[in-house]
Formats: C-alpha cells, structure tokens, sequence
C-alpha cells in the first residue's frame, strides 16, 4: 500500500498532467513514468540510429548528384536526431552507453520498419513519403508530450521529418509519372513497404501493453489505432493522385464514418520481426555493434585528449 505522501504526490503529478504543465526532469515523477520515458526515448533514439542504415546504403549508388546531396543530408539529420533523444534519456538519469549497449545485446528494441531491406533506388523514396510520413503522423503529438525534454527536442525532429517525407514523396511521383518500367519499380516499393508502415505504429490496442497509461500521463497523445487510422486515410490519396494502388483488396472508403477500411495485418510477421527475426534483424546490430567497437580508438583518444586538457588547466 502506498503511503499518504507518495500518493499525494502522485495525486499533484497528474494533476500537473491534466493541466498540460510540462514535466521536468528536477521534478518530482513516478518511477514508472520515468521508466516508460526511458524506454519510449531509447527506443525513439535506437530507431533513428537504426534507420541509418537502409538508407546509407544508397548513398554511392544515388542516380545522381542532387539525389546524393538530399540523401546525403537525411541521413545527416536521422544522427541528429538520435543525438537529441539520447540526451533526452540522459535528462531522466539513464546512461547512454548502457542504452547503447542494450541496443547490441538485443535488450532494447528499435522501430520494426528498418528490418526490411532496401533493394532499389524507389525503396528511397518509399522510406521518405511512408515510413517518414509514418514517424511524423506518430511524433508531431510528441510536440505535446507531458515531458518537456522530449517534447522540445521533437519540434526540430518533426520539421526534419517533414522535409525527408516530402523528399521520399518526390521521388515516388518522378518516378510513377517516368517510363513504365520506372513506374513499376515505384509500384514494388509501395507493395513492399505498406504493410510493414501499417505495423510501425505498434500492435492494435488491444494487444498493446502500454498504450492506455501513456496517453493517460499523455505521454502519447492518440493510441496506436487512431494514428494508424489517420495514416492510412492521409496517404491512399496521395497514391491515387500519382497513379500508384495501394496494394489492399480489401481497402475502401466508408463514407458513413469519413474514414478508409483497410485489410487485417499480419501481426504474426510483426511480433516475429519484434522478436528478432525479421529480414534484417541481425544484419542491422551487427553494424551498430561493429561501428561502436571500430569507433573505439576515437573515444579513448578523445577522453584522453579531454583528460589532457583538464589537467593543464588545473595546473
């Protein structure tokens, strides 16, 4: 049984929630707000430092200069990104190695989207309009979240993101509007990438563990449903204005509810990419375990460097 100081405290947190006053790091929360932050950010941060990787992977093979450069320059900005929501964390009292670490050992999860390869330049742009315009549908509410911290460091994350969408947007339209085997290329992309965009959302209300306290502390702001919902009736136009289908039979619109049915996931594949098992899993933490362990010789040498700095200063 709690005790009367720490349930008044509770009682004074949420309220502080209720009235939309932002929670602070120096103020007083509960353990298990601040311990689903700590995983929500973490998470938040491995999957931008994640999501690199696909993306990377095109850089020298981009069609051209121009392409090079904005590719070039998102991948830039998912660092940043990850820069700003590890520090995030930090300001909860965890340790970012320890986080990193959790990433390399499998401890911590990251977005299930970047598990599927890239295997044509389209996958470019169907990572920009879906799985960006995805993260933006999740995290602009973020701009709201109770926690002051994370909710600053995602107004510039958003305004990034929203960029990366309209870059991915523009390449699927150059490409769907080009020759027929361009288009068709356009077309495998979307088939490829839809469901798995569907899923980055997380599992149905029902089944997820989290949903209901963290818009409760309004930590979220829309339960996972409800953002799948509005992805799905924001992106089925964009397709038909440049000719591509979105590859659902089952997809339509009901006009009685002003929103689009679409088909059932196959939750199967996502728990099973969840697990580690997907297309990539191991390929993708390998490389961010392999590029700590190369990295090493730059951390130590610029401790030491730091280290020599301090030493000269206190003399």
């Amino acid at each position: 049984m709690k005790d009367f100081d720490t349930a008044e405290l509770e009682r004074k947190f949420q309220e502080k929630i209720d009235k939309d006053i932002k929670i602070e790091p120096k103020d007083w929360m509960p353990d298990d707000y601040r311990q689903t932050l700590i995983r929500q950010i973490s998470q938040h941060a491995h999957s931008e430092i994640v999501g690199m990787l696909p993306e990377g992977n095109w850089i020298t093979r981009a069609p051209n200069l121009r392409r090079k450069a904005v590719l070039l320059a998102k991948v830039q900005d998912e660092a940043g990104h990850g820069l700003y929501l590890y520090s995030a964390t930090e300001t909860l009292g965890a340790d970012r190695e320890q986080t990193i670490d959790d990433l390399h050992s499998g401890k911590a999860k990251y977005s299930s989207i970047f598990n599927y390869p890239t295997v044509s330049w389209a996958d470019m742009g169907a990572i920009g309009w879906l799985v960006d315009g995805a993260a933006i549908m999740n995290q602009v509410p973020l701009c709201r979240c109770s926690y002051g911290p994370y909710a600053r460091a995602m107004v510039r994350v958003c305004k990034e993101e929203s960029f990366h969408q309209r870059q991915g947007f523009e390449i699927m339209m150059q490409l769907a509007g080009g020759t027929p085997e361009q288009k068709a290329m356009a077309q495998d992309a979307l088939n490829r990438f839809w469901w798995p965009s569907l899923m980055m959302f997380g599992p149905n209300d029902a089944e997820s563990k989290h949903t209901a306290q963290s818009v409760k502390w309004k930590i979220k702001r829309h339960t996972n449903d409800e953002l799948r919902q509005q992805f799905v009736d924001v992106t089925v136009p964009q397709a038909e204005m440049i000719g591509l289908t979105i590859p659902d039979k089952d997809l339509k619109f009901n006009a009685e509810t002003g929103h689009y049915s679409y088909g059932e996931i196959d939750w199967t594949e996502f728990w099973e990419v969840v697990k580690g098992n997907g297309p990539c899993n191991k390929e993708r933490v390998d490389a961010r375990r392999k590029a700590k362990e190369n990295g090493e010789w730059v951390r130590e040498a610029a401790n030491a460097f730091a280290a020599k700095r301090a030493l000269k200063k206190s003399a």
